[in-house]
């Protein structure tokens, strides 16, 4: 049977998650030990898995990181019933707007994860940081309103892979206090979305682990987790005015950058 390595919360993971269930695959899942201390040491989940970032796909003896990669394997291995569209130019758009969520839209959540779940901003910092991430998700949500003007899917006619690569990322901003326009296109698109049985297994798996994530911000300070700002993630808080964070991080380690390969 096919194993995840995967944290509920990651909408990398829900996107592999949301396939599977989609391509009617069975797996399991695993949360690899240690994770977000920067120290993991489960060679199942690190092998071939450089950046040490969930999800890691287990397929007997080949193991695949990055969410993209891995949705590209299983449409590759399992091509029946398919999450691309067959369209060269539609396939191309949906891969497109893959790349915005998990490199743009994903930093903005990830950023308003830090400020408010890790408690890494407090008064005129913090409201001007969560200002520009509820702007930015405003604009971004618009991108994808126009995106669904002539469609009933991101993906085209019916559910596929461009509805995963975007769900996990709105429901988070949803959860954040930032979700699509009541009676737009998006919200429609959401509600619809959240009642097939792949998405709304993911939705309630990460409810459950945010319930018993409390107290994030003492776990900060106690030195024992270590969040990884790389690419995008660094990029949104340098430029919103983020840097006391990321100098005040690096000087506890609690942040962290990828891995250096051996």
């Amino acid at each position: 049977m096919i194993m995840v390595y995967e944290h509920p919360l990651s909408p990398y993971a829900q996107k592999v998650k949301i396939a599977l269930a989609e391509k009617g695959i069975p797996f399991s899942t695993h949360l690899p030990e240690a994770f977000g201390s920067g120290a993991v040491r489960d060679p199942g989940f690190t092998a071939e898995n450089p950046r040490h970032e969930v999800p890691t796909l287990v397929d007997g003896e080949v193991r695949i990181f990055d969410s993209t990669i891995i949705l590209e394997y299983l449409e590759d291995k399992w091509p029946e019933p398919p999450l691309l569209p067959k369209d060269a130019v539609e396939r191309a758009r949906v891969r497109m707007l893959e790349d915005v969520m998990d490199t743009q839209y994903e930093a903005i959540n990830w950023a308003i994860l830090e400020i408010e779940g890790f408690k890494r901003a407090s008064g005129a910092l913090r409201e001007e940081l969560l200002a520009r991430a509820a702007e930015q998700t405003q604009k971004l949500q618009g991108r994808l309103e126009r995106h669904l003007e002539t469609r009933s899917w991101f993906n085209g006619a019916s559910f596929g892979w461009g509805d995963i690569a975007v769900v996990p990322h709105v429901n988070i901003s949803a959860a954040n206090a930032n979700p699509p326009k009541p009676g737009s296109r998006l919200a429609d698109w959401l509600a619809r979305c959240n009642a097939r049985p792949s998405v709304a297994a993911c939705v309630d798996a990460a409810r459950q682990a945010a319930k018993a994530m409390r107290d994030l911000g003492a776990v900060v300070a106690s030195g024992r987790f270590q969040r990884q700002y790389r690419d995008h993630r660094l990029e949104w808080m340098m430029r919103s005015g983020g840097i006391p964070i990321v100098l005040q991080g690096i000087e506890t380690r609690t942040i962290r950058f990828s891995n250096e390969l051996d």
